[in-house]
């Protein structure tokens, strides 16, 4: 059973959740443990952490970052610092960070961002927990909105825009295909069962 307390002593692993407001982070976290996380009822409400224990390994739903319904551009900086200084703060416990984009829609929100010359903020927390050496793993959800035969070269726009080379197989290790909404999760369940080996935790395979 998961333990519901969320003190932070005995925690030596965590995992945390990272994407834009209404990506789907915290359906994904709940198909993917079984566990619920604590929402808000608009998307971007969320301000702070949410925390799931399993054991020793914590796994984190970050708030959502970028446009928050109802929410003043000033408080939707001080989330974003709070973000930074939370990852920065635990950069020696987090194992793995698994960042949510919206597969459809993402090519098109970064290249508005761009033609603004601005940098999209998706990309500038890629960047900054790449700069950390955390381990990130890229979870492109909503695939349910795109037809088969075009899956490849969605996820191809959406790795380039990341900074990896396309064709987008040659990153399977860091790059996750899901639709969290109905439970099509397996390639991210394999990807942090992977993670998990590595760190010889394979006793907490069972939480996933």
């Amino acid at each position: 059973m998961a333990k519901k307390e969320t003190t932070m002593e005995g925690v030596s692993l965590e995992i945390i959740f990272v994407g834009r407001s209404n990506v789907g982070k915290s359906s994904l976290i709940r198909q993917l443990t079984g566990q619920k996380v604590k929402v808000g009822k608009r998307p971007g409400v969320t301000l702070i952490p949410t925390h799931i224990r399993f054991s020793d390994l914590l796994i984190t739903d970050m708030p959502g970052f970028g446009f928050m319904s109802g929410i003043k551009e000033r408080k939707q900086d001080i989330v974003k610092d709070k973000i930074v200084r939370y990852i920065e703060n635990n950069t020696d416990r987090i194992m793995m960070a698994v960042m949510v984009v919206d597969g459809p829609v993402f090519v098109e929100v970064v290249d508005r961002w761009e033609s603004r010359e601005e940098i999209p903020i998706d990309i500038e927390m890629f960047d900054f927990l790449k700069e950390l050496s955390i381990d990130t793993v890229l979870a492109v959800n909503k695939t349910d909105r795109v037809k088969n035969d075009e899956l490849d070269s969605m996820l191809d726009g959406v790795t380039e825009k990341l900074g990896m080379l396309p064709p987008w197989r040659q990153w399977i290790d860091m790059v996750a295909p899901i639709c969290a909404k109905k439970g099509e999760i397996k390639p991210l369940k394999s990807i942090i069962r992977q993670r998990l080996h590595s760190e010889k935790r394979d006793d907490l395979f069972k939480y996933f």
